[in-house]
C-alpha cells in the first residue's frame, strides 16, 4: 500500500519559488560590470580601461612590450585557434573569448580555453608554476616517532 504524500500549501507555495528562481539562474547572462559580452567586444581598449580593475588599468595604459604585443595580434586574429606562449602577464581582454591557450608555467604547457569570467585576470593565473605538496611515509633515516603514520 503506498503512502499519500500530504503538502501544505506553503511547502507547495516554496516548491515553485526554488523552481523559478533556479530557471531564472539557469537563464541569467554572464555581464562584467554591467556590461554583456557583446557590449564589451564592441569596445575599443580605451574604452574598457576605466571599468577594469586598478592593477589591470595601469598595465593597460602604460602599453604592452614588444612580446605583450605578439600575443594580442595571435589572440585577435579570428584564424587562430591555440596560441602557445611564454608571456603569463598578459591581460585577457573581451577579444580573447572562446580562444584557446597553451601557457607555459616553467615546466611544461598547460592548455586553457578563455571563458567570459576570466576578464580582467592575466593568463598566469590559469597556469600554475607550483605543484601541491603530497607527502609519502617517512624515510629510512626517519625517528620512531616521526614513523607514525595514522590509520585512515
Amino acid at each position: 500500500m503506498a503512502k499519500k504524500m500530504v503538502t501544505s500549501e506553503k511547502s507547495a507555495r516554496r516548491r515553485v519559488r526554488k523552481s523559478r528562481k533556479l530557471a531564472l539562474e539557469r537563464a541569467k547572462e554572464f555581464t562584467f560590470k554591467g556590461y554583456t559580452v557583446d557590449q564589451l567586444m564592441s569596445m575599443k581598449i580605451e574604452e574598457l580601461i576605466p571599468i577594469m580593475p586598478a592593477r589591470v588599468r595601469r598595465t593597460l595604459k602604460r602599453g604592452w612590450n614588444s612580446e605583450q604585443m605578439k600575443v594580442f595580434e595571435k589572440l585577435s586574429d579570428p584564424d587562430v585557434e591555440v596560441v602557445k606562449t611564454h608571456v603569463r602577464d598578459m591581460v585577457i581582454l573581451p577579444a580573447f573569448i572562446g580562444k584557446r591557450v597553451q601557457l607555459h608555467n616553467g615546466k611544461d604547457y598547460i592548455e586553457f580555453e578563455i571563458k567570459p569570467e576570466m576578464l580582467g585576470h592575466y593568463l598566469g593565473e590559469f597556469a600554475l608554476t607550483r605543484k601541491e605538496v603530497k607527502h609519502s611515509s617517512p624515510g629510512v633515516g626517519a625517528t620512531r616517532s616521526s614513523k607514525y603514520v595514522p590509520l585512515k
